[in-house]
């Protein structure tokens, strides 16, 4: 493991986008991935993020028990084989992947492993959806480990995980503990039923509120999201990866068809420039915020 990362004076950090669709091999979805992020390390990637769930089909389209085959152990199977793909080429890996708890517990989990190999820790999925198409709640116990921020080799990395994007007390929280970059590992998707204009808005929003994470906290945010058509045709993924800079301005958007992967330069000495210009943290009213933690503020 790295241990002289706090001697370290990192600036610029190069970040690996793989944009990609998957099949239902999940052997063939490991090992595509794999490739992708040798692909992105040739381009001189030093972290790489895939999107959530990446082998396998986005299988909670439906409520079925057979799909709870698909789990395994964090660390397990397929961080065994990504860790020793991050040693060789000397990067990180971000990989979000269906964890096994125990017998009948299971998260939406993403595992860090850093440039040496090591495996650093897991971050579980905090926000779970339950909406047509996205059954998650069927499958998914909502994440015990709190946020969490990783030390790697280049940069101090947060994970959040797809729903969590709407959420910007997560985004705070995980700012506030020293994240220099915020991960989005992503599945989403328009039903192929929907009409452009709602198709458009729904992308639009989506990226909107994750730039605007960028802009409150000051930190560079990278979304990840898988392409292509899955459950029989019905759902179009709509690709549209991202990254964006300290003060959410785009460095890079993908397509939403075609299988992309993308190197973005990030300037971690952004943040301290744009928090100086744009001082929102300095003027948190932290003596007032009580009341976000009701589930709804009811009057008396």
């Amino acid at each position: 493991m790295f241990n002289n990362f706090d001697k370290l004076e990192m600036s610029k950090v190069k970040v690996g986008i793989v944009q990609m669709s998957c099949e239902k091999d999940k052997q063939a979805n490991l090992d595509k991935a794999i490739v992708k992020v040798r692909e992105a390390a040739a381009k001189g990637a030093q972290i790489v993020c895939l999107q959530e769930l990446f082998t396998s089909l986005y299988f909670c389209d439906v409520e079925d028990y057979d799909n709870f085959d698909l789990a395994e152990s964090i660390p397990g199977p397929s961080t065994d084989a990504l860790a020793a793909v991050a040693k060789e080429l000397g990067v990180v890996i971000i990989a979000s992947l269906f964890e096994k708890r125990t017998q009948g517990l299971y998260h939406n989990t993403t595992a860090i492993l850093d440039a040496d190999g090591s495996y650093l820790g897991k971050y579980r999925k905090m926000h779970i959806p339950d909406d047509p198409a996205f059954y998650e709640k069927f499958y998914f116990t909502p994440g015990d480990l709190g946020y969490k921020v990783f030390s790697t080799k280049f940069g101090k990395i947060g994970i959040l995980i797809c729903w969590d994007q709407w959420y910007p007390e997560a985004s705070r929280i995980t700012a506030l503990m020293g994240a220099e970059i915020l991960f989005y590992p992503t599945a989403i998707g328009w039903a192929t039923d929907q009409d452009e204009e709602t198709n458009t808005d729904q992308y639009n929003a989506w990226q909107t509120i994750q730039r605007s994470h960028a802009v409150a906290n000051g930190v560079p945010v990278v979304s990840v999201n898988r392409v292509g058509f899955e459950q029989d045709g019905a759902m179009k993924f709509w690709g549209g990866s991202f990254a964006a800079n300290a003060q959410g301005k785009l460095l890079y958007l993908a397509s939403h068809d075609q299988e992309e992967v993308e190197v973005v330069e990030l300037d971690l000495n952004q943040s301290d420039y744009f928090r100086k210009h744009w001082p929102f943290l300095r003027d948190r009213r932290i003596d007032s915020y009580q009341p976000i933690t009701k589930r709804f503020i009811d009057e008396d």
